[in-house]
């Protein structure tokens, strides 16, 4: 029985994890004869340091946004100041993810997060860790803290980031390939955009916490004729509470949804989504072809994701101090603009080199198994 460890950060329910049980689902469907365990190191470390970490982590980025997105972008998103990583954790955390590898003894990992990566990366150089790696990157860019030297092979966003290992860190082109952000196959794909209601339907999304500024831009649409309003509160339960109260016939809060099918049949209801730019919700909005409006964004990751994608054009960003319900007329009227959009979208997927299948080919690959043909969806 073959074993992969797959490795995100932290307990809360982030696209790290989303994007290891979507890979972890997609070979238990094809796959028997192995075993896929996911850990968190934080946790595995000290139950009461993740809760610490997490707790800091979230109060960081809702009270001191631009404090966390000056760390961020200088200590692990600029390449020139990554040696500015703190070195006594990681020597605590290397120790334990030796220990984590002795003790599961796995077969091949997969890394979700950069900074498992980061560690094993160390471990490898250092000749104590002869397990084959592979990264799958969770944003439409990759950080500093990723690691390079030992990983086996590479699941990208996009071709640029494929780019741009070749050129700023010689990763060989064999090592890499072109993924997309894995999305769950209960999510399935549309083929394409489809036209609006008469009144359309707009789903909010703020985040399993409902962080973002979504209570403001709740309250802008209050006053709103002519659209509906679905808005996922996560589990933000003041939020909830908040859009409940206003007894409004066109918008409905949305409690924290957690199976995928669920989610899948609400993509379907809807014309548009109002979203952060997270990864892997942006990634299951363009596989659904939902036209995807930026209203906010968290500092750092987020902040970069949306660059990328507003210079591809897979997003639209809307503007805060101008009315919101205008602003979506001007887009979902117009065609032009929804036409650019769609090659926009046409030009991301022709980027994408492999689907689920091939994934779990070369996942089972570096394992020694072959995928059985008669085990395909």
């Amino acid at each position: 029985m073959k074993k992969i460890l797959f490795l995100p950060l932290l307990r809360m329910k982030s696209g790290h994890h989303q994007v290891s049980d979507a890979l972890i689902d997609m070979l238990h469907a094809r796959m028997g004869g192995i075993i896929c365990k996911k850990v968190d190191l934080i946790s595995y470390t000290n139950e009461s340091l993740e809760k610490v970490v997490t707790s800091g982590y979230l109060s960081w980025i809702r009270y001191a946004p631009e404090t966390y997105n000056f760390a961020y972008k200088n200590f692990f998103y600029d390449t020139r100041t990554n040696a500015r990583l703190v070195k006594w954790y990681n020597l605590i955390f290397l120790k334990k993810m030796e220990q984590l590898l002795k003790q599961e003894r796995p077969d091949l990992i997969v890394c979700t997060h950069g900074y498992p990566s980061y560690l094993l990366s160390q471990l490898k150089k250092q000749g104590k860790c002869h397990v084959p790696i592979i990264n799958v990157y969770t944003d439409f860019f990759v950080n500093s803290v990723w690691g390079r030297d030992g990983i086996d092979f590479h699941f990208l966003p996009n071709q640029e980031v494929k780019e741009q290992l070749i050129r700023k860190n010689q990763v060989p082109r064999h090592r890499m390939i072109v993924t997309g952000i894995p999305v769950h196959e209960e999510i399935t794909k549309t083929a394409r955009f489809k036209k609006c209601n008469n009144r359309p339907i707009i789903l909010i999304a703020g985040g399993n916490t409902g962080l973002g500024g979504m209570l403001t831009l709740s309250h802008s649409l209050k006053n709103t004729e002519h659209f509906d309003f679905l808005v996922l509160c996560g589990k933000n339960q003041k939020l909830y509470d908040e859009i409940l109260s206003w007894n409004s016939r066109h918008i409905r809060p949305l409690s924290y949804i957690s199976s995928r099918l669920e989610m899948n049949a609400l993509y379907e209801q809807v014309d548009a989504i109002v979203t952060k730019p997270g990864g892997v919700t942006i990634s299951e909005a363009i596989k659904k072809r939902l036209p995807i409006i930026v209203h906010s964004f968290l500092p750092g990751q987020e902040e970069i994701n949306l660059h990328y994608l507003t210079k591809s054009e897979l997003v639209f960003k809307f503007e805060q101090n101008q009315p919101f319900e205008k602003q979506l007329f001007c887009l979902l009227k117009n065609n032009q603009k929804v036409n650019r959009w769609n090659l926009a979208v046409d030009t991301y997927e022709k980027g994408i080199e492999i689907g689920p299948d091939r994934m779990v080919e070369v996942i089972t690959s570096m394992i020694g198994l072959q995928m059985d043909s008669s085990s395909v969806v």
